[in-house]
């Protein structure tokens, strides 16, 4: 009997039996999933001290550990050296893309400023008001004192304006000189100063399409000859602005009927009408190189800037107030550096 019961238990099958591995594939164990994504673990590509798995402690040998290590140290060094690679050659793409920005600006600048002047020079030419030639060369005869008293008498206004014009002439002259000179483009600017007499603001913006600062350095014996000793003097400076102070007073004070027949001047004479438009450009102009020379002299006194809008009195207040070149020892010395 007990034999019987033992060989009726051994031949039961058991659940777990070698067979029943070999005949059902194992299902493999699923990754441990979290609710939110929050929750979620990331695993290190490389791991110098492996984990143990399930209380199963992995045999590495030494030579392996050595070579992860290595592996992780190569990884660590490589993405070191990229990235300071990378911020090197940042710092200095920094100056080579300022530098390629600021071309593309002063070349825009420029291009759309020659397109202006050139669009001024057609609209001169050919779209100006021309229905009184004869009394426009009267009016140029009387105004350089070419005619006689021949009992006419001119219009105070027009006679204000053409004064100014000869003094705005001054002033960009004192502010072009020497501040305003190009030293890259190599274009001298008193060229454009001496027909700017004669052409006004007209013959000036070709020289502000071409004008590529820095200016060059000012030398000490420079600035004890003409013309930088008569443009810098503060007495050139200060009969400049009571010269343009008076004529724009002598024009306030015509009445209303002299200001009436002047903007009929305006309407029907193509010398008054460029001599008028030439008078805005100025005043437009003004106080970019107002600015341009407070820089380059280096003086705070960006209180006087608003004050360059006004036509004229401004920029020769600012003229009159500015420090001297003589007083600025290091000017040349500074311009070099920024160069």
């Amino acid at each position: 009997m007990a034999s019987s019961s033992q060989s009726h238990l051994l031949s039961l099958p058991l659940p777990h039996s070698p067979s029943s591995f070999l005949s059902k594939p194992r299902t493999p164990h699923l990754p441990l999933t979290y609710p939110s994504p929050i929750h979620q673990r990331t695993v290190p590509l490389l791991t110098l001290n492996p984990r143990p798995m399930n209380g199963f402690q992995p045999h590495i040998h030494h030579h392996q550990h050595h070579s992860i290590a290595r592996q992780r140290l190569l990884l660590v060094c490589c993405s070191s050296i990229e990235s300071q690679n990378n911020s090197e050659g940042n710092e200095e793409d920094m100056p080579v893309r300022k530098v390629r920005n600021k071309r593309v600006s002063d070349w825009t600048t420029s291009v759309l400023l020659f397109g202006f002047w050139a669009g001024l020079m057609f609209y001169i030419f050919q779209l100006t008001p021309n229905q009184t030639p004869v009394r426009d060369e009267y009016f140029l005869k009387k105004l350089l004192n070419l005619k006689g008293d021949d009992g006419f008498q001119m219009n105070e206004v027009l006679v204000a304006e053409w004064y100014i014009m000869g003094l705005w002439s001054l002033i960009y002259s004192m502010l072009l000189l020497p501040t305003g000179r190009s030293s890259q483009s190599k274009i001298p600017v008193w060229p454009f100063l001496v027909l700017s007499l004669v052409g006004g603001c007209y013959a000036l913006i070709p020289y502000f399409v071409l004008w590529n600062p820095l200016p060059p350095p000012v030398e000490e014996d420079e600035l004890e000859k003409w013309p930088l000793n008569f443009l810098e003097s503060k007495i050139t400076a200060a009969i400049t602005l009571a010269a343009g102070l008076g004529c724009i007073v002598y024009a306030g004070l015509a009445n209303e009927d002299i200001w009436k027949e002047f903007y009929q001047y305006v309407r029907e004479s193509k010398f008054i009408h460029i001599m008028s438009i030439d008078f805005s450009l100025f005043t437009a102009f003004s106080p970019f190189w107002v600015y341009n020379d407070m820089a380059a002299r280096k003086w705070k006194g960006s209180w006087l800037l608003p004050l360059a809008l006004v036509p004229l009195l401004g920029p020769a207040l600012y003229i009159l107030l500015r420090p001297s070149l003589s007083a600025l020892p290091t000017i040349s010395a500074a311009t070099t550096e920024t160069e």
